[in-house]
């Protein structure tokens, strides 16, 4: 797969909805391939009103030719030339995506917020690029959660952690850096069990590999699939999301 301008740095500003009540937790929300973040904003208004203390920030894929829409250009983290996705793997524009969640953790980091009252959360491209950078923060996260997502078989071999003060990766073991840093991250993964464009076997496979191949604690991992749906979201997904977030940021 050809590297793409998704690995451009992005710079737009990240859309942020700001908690009601006093600021306790943050959830960066990251969305899928060819979506706008503020088109979430009302599909998670479900989750917001019911964690009126969480701040929510919602960061913007820069637009880049995406080789499954052949060449198109649209709103991507990496490029991506299958769906259901394949094991082609845009590296660089990878790292940079994560790179640019990170640089949202250390803010908040920055700003006072515990690592551990941070959750990274994301839909489809977007729910994939949450467990990588999830599972290779040197922050210990309060959680991960992925909506219609998978893990890319890939990125298990190797981690990117942006240096400091610049955005040049340098590779580690994914597996050896999760057992050593977050073993007991938590982790929501909802998936329906019609989705065609991200099978349900990306679910099952994803989760085993975070049972088996990093050894996720079966109380740390929630794993929800919905009768019916497709590559969405629904009511009940949304509802089962507020109460995990509810359980993790007490």
């Amino acid at each position: 797969m050809a590297t793409t301008g998704a690995a451009a740095t992005c710079n737009v500003v990240p859309l942020v909805v700001s908690p009601k009540d006093q600021h306790y937790a943050t959830v960066i929300f990251v969305h899928g391939l060819g979506q706008r973040a503020d088109s979430w904003v009302p599909v998670l208004q479900r989750v917001i009103e019911r964690l009126p203390g969480i701040k929510w920030i919602l960061p913007q894929a820069p637009s880049a030719p995406v080789t499954y829409d052949e060449g198109q250009c649209r709103p991507s983290w990496f490029d991506i030339s299958n769906l259901p996705p394949c094991n082609c793997y845009d590296e660089t524009g990878v790292a940079t995506s994560v790179a640019t969640v990170e640089s949202l953790l250390t803010s908040e980091v920055r700003n006072g917020m515990e690592p551990h009252r941070i959750v990274l959360a994301g839909f489809s491209q977007g729910a994939a690029l949450s467990f990588i950078t999830a599972l290779t923060t040197l922050h210990e996260l309060g959680g991960v959660a992925g909506l219609s997502g998978w893990i890319p078989l890939p990125s298990r071999q190797v981690r990117y952690q942006a240096a400091a003060a610049a955005t040049v990766p340098y590779l580690l073991n994914i597996s050896q850096a999760m057992l050593q840093l977050e073993p007991n991250l938590p982790v929501f993964w909802a998936h329906g069990k019609e989705d065609m464009e991200v099978p349900l076997t990306y679910a099952e496979d994803g989760t085993s590999f975070l049972r088996n191949g990093l050894h996720i604690q079966e109380d740390k991992l929630v794993f929800k699939t919905y009768e019916g749906l497709g590559h969405a979201v629904n009511d009940a997904e949304l509802d089962d999301l507020a109460r995990w977030l509810s359980h993790v940021l007490a």
